[in-house]
């Protein structure tokens, strides 16, 4: 039985404002898709903007020597591919010629090369063309204020042709590769010099391989295979990395780790957008060094009450916000939306509406639904976690299908599932939410042994948490919870800032510096120190754990 609870006010405790959320479907092997490009050879550079051309590089024999810029071509966007065609000796050189991306209209190819007459080991070129069906012109360098003596390529040119990404080992950076940008203030003018982004992007481990979503907002990158050391907070080896602005003119934010769903502990590097934002291409390499292919759709999150369903309740989430740049319900037309909740948005959502729910930001999920006995299953793990006393089993008095019932004296649950808030995996955010009914002053809904109670009552019934930074001070809110009626409490942290939400609304926040570091498994209805009159009295159904800082 789920009861209708409309919770359309959203918690978006970001300093900056928030951007939507999105996750990655199921990779697949590129060459199901794109047989002419084989991994032993290529590499995927770039799409044109009209998704008609396709350009990269390749070892294949029959170039020019080292590496050539190659292309892919089709009639229309539900054509298939035509055959490789080389870009032939006016632009490929004996040397290596390598990484290209084209600019919006199609008319300018960008591309790092090792040709002689360069300044350094590697620069960057770019060939013209008047227009899409002429030949392309004789590549020219971009010249000193782009190109320095070290090596310099990997260049991504934005959408509006006004800044040109590229990596450099030049002195003066933050260690090994690290990724620059030149800007100009019209497309006619000359490049100026080139800027280093910054310790905020940058690091001492190496940044590499990019590419802009197709507004500019976002800026992919990752490591390479030979970092003998990959930039901490990944799954193991190099990485795929994003970071966000809030404008074109915004500075670029701390980057956050792409995720498990394209992640693993093998190597993932070259991360490359549709034009369209649609879709991710990327290369791994296997232990073994096999090199494989891969493409992997980008999708918006719709559930923004994360009841675990695309509904009426997340459309009325987008009627109410309309014409707002509310982030969580801002879905369409990239993933990501676009600064207004409007028409884009509405069709987004229709395509999901009644679809099943399946989000990688949920890395725990007690529905509490069993009928009898001493497990409660934890659903994205399938781990059985332990009932303690003697709790009763309501299969249809939950607000979402059952709930369990505490006593108050001795019952909880012991889960075996952990989150560590000082892990830098949680360093963009992550929160709590649970259904409740009944508990009275003092008594705990969620706990880390040892560590902290996360959801807890003061001592007159208000929600409050103890869980906090190095002042060790707790957040309490005025919201009395303890009145018998059906509440969903939570407990967020975007890594700036904790807040605590009740029925949709943010009840209390503050800023924190960080959050004291714990990774114990949780208590479910009692204190994280076992005491008695922390044991929760009262309902508990459908408890929720995500990874992401935006949530109802």
């Amino acid at each position: 039985m789920k009861k209708t609870i409309l919770t359309v006010l959203v918690l978006a405790v970001a300093v900056e404002v928030a951007n939507a959320d999105f996750t990655f479907g199921e990779p697949v092997n590129l060459k199901s898709v794109i047989p002419a490009i084989d991994p032993l050879y290529e590499c995927v550079g770039c799409f044109s903007y009209d998704r008609l051309e396709m350009y990269f590089y390749s070892f294949r024999p029959e170039g020019q020597g080292g590496s050539d810029l190659w292309a892919l071509k089709r009639a229309s966007i539900s054509s298939d591919w035509g055959p490789p065609e080389n870009l032939g000796p006016t632009v490929n050189a004996s040397n290596a010629d390598q990484d290209p991306t084209i600019s919006a209209d199609g008319l300018a190819l960008y591309f790092g090369s090792k040709r002689l007459g360069g300044y350094g080991e590697e620069d960057i070129y770019v060939t013209t063309r008047t227009t899409k069906d002429a030949p392309w012109s004789p590549p020219v360098n971009l010249g000193p204020t782009v190109n320095s003596a070290a090596s310099d390529g990997t260049p991504w040119i934005s959408p509006d042709g006004l800044e040109l990404y590229f990596r450099s080992i030049r002195s003066g950076g933050y260690g090994g590769w690290d990724i620059y940008v030149a800007r100009r203030a019209k497309t006619d003018d000359t490049w100026g010099e080139a800027a280093n982004l910054g310790p905020v992007v940058n690091s001492t481990y190496t940044e590499n391989y990019f590419s802009l979503s197709p507004d500019g907002l976002l800026l992919l990158f990752s490591g390479q295979p030979v970092d003998a050391v990959p930039r901490p907070g990944g799954y193991g080896n190099s990485d795929m990395w994003m970071t966000r602005r809030a404008s074109l003119s915004s500075p670029w934010r701390t980057p956050t780790n792409l995720g498990s769903c394209v992640n693993s502990s093998m190597h993932e590097i070259y991360p490359r957008l549709s034009p369209d934002g649609s879709m991710l291409y990327f290369l791994t390499r296997d232990a073994s060094g096999t090199w494989e292919h891969w493409q992997a759709s980008l999708e918006p999150i719709c559930d923004f009450n994360g009841d675990g369903q695309v509904d009426g309740e997340d459309l009325l989430c987008i009627v109410g916000h309309w014409g707002t740049d509310e982030p969580l319900c801002d879905i369409g037309p990239f993933a990501w939306g676009d600064g207004t909740v409007d028409l884009q948005d509405l069709i987004v959502l229709a395509e999901h509406l009644g679809k099943e729910v399946t989000d990688p930001s949920l890395i725990a999920h007690w529905p509490l639904d069993e009928t009898d006995g001493i497990t409660a299953r934890e659903r994205v793990s399938g781990s059985d976690d332990v009932v303690m006393g003697g709790a009763i089993w309501h299969p249809a008095d939950g607000i979402v299908d059952g709930a369990l019932e505490l006593d108050g004296a001795d019952d909880c649950i012991i889960t075996g599932f952990g989150l560590n808030p000082a892990d830098p995996e949680m360093s963009s955010g992550f929160c709590i939410f649970a259904w409740i009914k009944g508990g009275g002053p003092g008594q705990t809904v969620l706990s880390e042994p040892m560590g902290a109670s996360w959801l807890m009552t003061d001592t007159e019934g208000k929600l409050m948490t103890e869980l906090a930074g190095a002042a060790d001070t707790p957040l309490l809110s005025d919201a009395i919870i303890t009145d018998g009626q059906w509440h969903r409490v939570g407990l967020a942290w975007d890594g700036s800032r904790r807040a605590l939400c009740v029925d949709g609304f943010v009840v209390a926040e503050d800023a924190q510096d960080g959050l004291a570091g714990f990774n114990s498994g949780f208590y479910i209805g009692v204190g994280n120190d076992y005491a008695a009159d922390t044991f929760f009295s009262g309902l508990i159904d459908d408890v929720r754990i995500y990874n992401r800082a935006v949530h109802p």
